[in-house]
């Protein structure tokens, strides 16, 4: 049994008992940054991307950098400024400019962003190959080393890959511990692998509007990746690599090298730097490539947590350990039970493109409002789409059993007695675990002020069998556990937003409670998450920043 047993035993019992460093009081004042900073690197503004039309986008045959610019703009880049009267613990800061935060198409744990997106771009695509930051406040691209490194990256794949070994742009998704750290300490690495998670999931919405496919590769050398970019392994850790279809790009012939006739795509390039000079950041030919630009840190004192170091370092990644396509059949879900099923009406189709969603989704903060039942309808729509959502990784067959389950509190819902039930996906029914109201077991089991739970229309929970996913594909499988829940949450965000709904996903609560309340005790189904729905108080008073 690995370290990654030990620590999600701890995740799940830390409401009864505190995590390591209990007595730990963030350093507001020495926060780092909220994105990476390269001082001396050039930054390339991203084009503006085609607004989306509200009817289906239709197949395209690849990305092309409008599209890239849009859905990096529509999952991490500032969509708003967040400014509103809400029940948050933030709300004192919100009005000061130089503690504003920004509203984003992707959920974050406690709103700190702290997955770096870099994009290998090979031959074939509208840049001069090289290795990019994507600059989140700037929506931008700052070039860290010129020359194809796709290479590089193919060799980190390893043979296993599949189709991902061949491709010739790819995004790298790394999180900087400190940057979530300093606030959630030896927490941290259980909330940024659901950040992953939700970031991957919108990229997979948004893409699958235009035909686009987002399968993220999650086994691959770590370390060698982390020295492509130019960070310290133990300081960030290399969670997925996305590879791109790219608009008239050609496929990589072996991995570990392009083809040297490579066209240049159709797309008017946004760097027009000429593709065959000398840079003086090019990497010399007999050294491994490395980014020539580092993230220069803010804070004066960046503090080491033994949780944190043990955690990624047992769950650090390696191709040779890549597991077969049905080694999580072992994990999957176990079969719903409870009582005699109850029908749930067909979902209704959204009124809202994705992009347009995603460009609305925020959190609720305490806004709730019971007065005002969920409509049936919606509230089913969030649970079949929660319950189809997947992190698709290559441990994961397509068609395979799911790893999720979800159980539902009812609240407020029309049609549907107040009690905790348990969702079937196949037969979109529901199945009654515990009956009547379950308000005040919601609240005494929520640790913080932000929300009140029982006036939510309904309160959604997804477990995944933890352990079970641990002893089928070893440490790693901790990050994927995260990711998955952490798509699960994106998808239930952007489905609320796509109906008008309030929102809110948190991870404050007794996960020993939950699994008690359930009927859980005794296997190895994790509540790890709890999602709120519901309509929220009218009039909301928010700041229009788009008027300002």
């Amino acid at each position: 049994m690995g370290y990654a047993h030990v620590y999600a035993h701890e995740i799940m019992h830390r409401g009864r008992v505190p995590m390591e460093p209990a007595d730990f009081v963030p350093d507001w004042a020495d926060r780092p940054r909220k994105a990476k900073f390269h001082p001396d690197a050039e930054t390339l503004p991203l084009p503006e991307s085609p607004e989306p039309p509200e009817q289906a986008a239709g197949a395209v045959r690849g990305f092309t950098l409008p599209l890239l610019s849009g859905m990096l703009r529509d999952s991490y880049g500032l969509t708003g400024r967040r400014l509103a009267v809400q029940a948050n613990t933030d709300l004192a800061a919100l009005p000061h400019y130089t503690h504003a935060n920004w509203s984003r198409g992707t959920a974050s744990g406690g709103g700190l962003y702290p997955v770096s997106v870099h994009w290998a771009a090979g031959p074939g695509g509208p840049l001069t190959p090289g290795l990019y930051h994507y600059a989140p406040h700037q929506h931008g691209l700052r070039r860290l080393l010129t020359g194809d490194v796709t290479g590089e990256v193919r060799s980190a794949l390893g043979p296993g890959a599949g189709a991902a070994g061949a491709a010739t742009q790819y995004l790298v998704l790394g999180v900087k511990y400190w940057q979530n750290a300093f606030k959630y300490n030896s927490f941290s690495f259980h909330a940024v692998s659901m950040d992953v998670g939700a970031l991957v999931q919108t990229w997979r919405l948004w893409a699958a509007r235009y035909g686009l496919r987002i399968d993220p590769v999650l086994w691959f050398d770590e370390e060698r990746l982390a020295r492509l970019l130019g960070v310290a392994a133990e300081e960030e850790g290399i969670f997925a690599v996305v590879p791109l279809t790219w608009d008239g790009a050609p496929v990589a012939e072996r991995p570990g090298a392009a083809p040297a006739d490579a066209a240049p795509a159709d797309a008017a390039p946004a760097d027009t730097s000429p593709a065959d000079a000398t840079p003086a950041d090019a990497t010399p030919p007999d050294a491994a490539p490395a980014a020539r630009h580092r993230d220069v840190e803010r804070s004066r004192r960046v503090l080491v947590f033994e949780t944190l170091l043990r955690i990624h370092e047992a769950t650090a990644g390696r191709a040779a350990d890549r597991p077969a396509p049905d080694a999580l059949e072992a994990a999957a879900a176990f079969p719903p039970r409870g009582g005699d099923p109850l029908p749930l009406p067909a979902p209704p189709a959204p009124p809202v493109t994705t992009a347009r969603a995603l460009r609305e989704r925020r959190s609720s903060f305490g806004r709730f409002d019971a007065s005002r039942p969920l409509a049936a309808g919606p509230f089913a729509a969030a649970l079949a789409d929660c319950a189809a959502t997947a992190y698709g990784t290559e441990a994961e067959r397509p068609g395979g059993p799911p790893l999720t389950s979800l159980y539902a509190f009812v609240n407020h819902v029309e049609g549907i007695a107040p009690g905790a039930y348990a969702y079937d996906p196949a037969a979109h029914t529901l199945r009654l675990r515990v009956p009547g109201p379950r308000g005040s077991f919601l609240q005494r089991n929520y640790f913080l002020s932000n929300y009140n739970l029982e006036q939510a229309g309904a309160v959604i929970v997804p477990t995944v069998r933890t352990t079970a996913v641990l002893d089928a594909v070893g440490d790693r499988g901790y990050r994927l556990v995260g990711a998955t829940i952490g798509a699960v949450a994106q998808t239930f965000y952007t489905t609320a937003a796509a109906f008008g709904l309030g929102a809110g996903v948190a991870l404050g609560f007794d996960n020993i409670s939950y699994q008690e309340e359930l009927g859980l005790t005794g296997t190895d189904e994790a509540p790890l998450l709890i999602m709120l729905l519901g309509h929220d108080r009218p009039r909301p008073a928010d700041f229009r920043h788009e008027i300002a």
